[in-house]
């Protein structure tokens, strides 16, 4: 469950919760500007980067719920004086939950999503369902597209799907910086999706699964068609070549890092909340804030 869904059902049931934020992140941390955790009596949902970090963010907020406090802040240097190593400094936001929080995570959400890369996977067949699977719940706007429906409707609940006869004609309708992957039942539609996206100009990836031999029967496919696309562009086979592993779980654990690394680097990269509600990556010139507790207390106090 993520924060923001923990968050809704705290609020409908009435349960005190605080929601503690990542607002900003400097040096070596183990999350980043925007990353959250909704704390409540009981209990906590996501994570600002575990380890005594954590700790210290939990025992603020459940302080906050017993006190009836609406906010706080943690000024945290990830050094001995709390036995982590990392080095960096961590700013914590902690919000005592209510609607108007609610309202601006959710605003948040649909703007992180609305920003996220797009990624068309053609074909639902074995490895399409494990890729499908893999690649949900990362920050991509996936959506599966097979000319069988049959088979899209082996996929679970919550990822996109899409049944037509013509698959092509969904990769001209995709936006620019989209990512294309192919893998479906059929070698010649195989062909036709990968050079229709290979033709366009814009795209981040265009991956099919297969081996060198079919890749040398593209190159010829391509060159006897008279297409435009250039086989320089393409990834085949997707996943690389460190692995020979054929199962269907392991080339989508590969191919779905292969995607992460091309289509959304997280490093030095904010969430669309943390751009919108709180600083990325920049020192604050307003001084500190008069809420903030340094946890070195914690330590020379414990």
């Amino acid at each position: 469950m993520s924060p923001l869904a923990a968050l809704r059902k705290a609020l409908s049931a009435g349960e005190a919760a605080v929601l503690v934020t990542v607002a900003r992140a400097q040096g070596s941390t183990p999350r980043e500007a925007g990353a959250a955790m909704l704390v409540t009596a009981g209990g906590q949902t996501g994570t600002v980067g575990g380890g005594a970090l954590e700790m210290e963010a939990i025992l603020e907020a459940r302080r906050m719920l017993a006190a009836g406090e609406s906010a706080s802040a943690l000024d945290i240097p990830l050094g001995p004086a709390i036995g982590q190593c990392c080095g960096g400094r961590v700013a914590l936001a902690l919000e005592r939950a209510g609607p108007a929080l609610l309202r601006r995570m959710e605003a948040g959400a649909q703007a992180e999503r609305a920003g996220r890369p797009v990624i068309l996977l053609f074909g639902a067949g074995h490895t399409g369902q494990a890729l499908a699977r893999a690649l949900a719940p990362l920050p991509f706007n996936l959506t599966v597209i097979d000319t069988r429906p049959e088979r899209l409707a082996e996929l679970p609940a919550g990822i996109a799907r899409r049944a037509t006869p013509l698959p092509e004609a969904e990769i001209d309708k995709a936006p620019p910086g989209s990512g294309f992957v192919v893998m479906t039942h059929d070698h010649a539609l195989d062909f036709l999706l990968t050079a229709r996206a290979l033709e366009r100009a814009d795209p981040a990836y265009v991956g099919m699964i297969g081996s060198a031999t079919k890749r040398e029967k593209f190159r010829r496919h391509l060159a006897r068609t008279g297409s435009s696309a250039s086989i320089d562009a393409l990834t085949l086979p997707i996943g690389g070549h460190t692995l020979r592993d054929k199962r269907p779980e392991v080339i989508a654990a590969l191919t779905a890092a292969e995607l992460l690394v091309r289509l959304a680097p997280l490093e030095n990269r904010c969430t669309a909340f943390a751009r919108v509600e709180m600083q990325c990556d920049k020192d604050s010139s307003d001084g500190q804030n008069p809420l903030v507790r340094e946890t070195e207390r914690h330590a020379a106090t414990s």
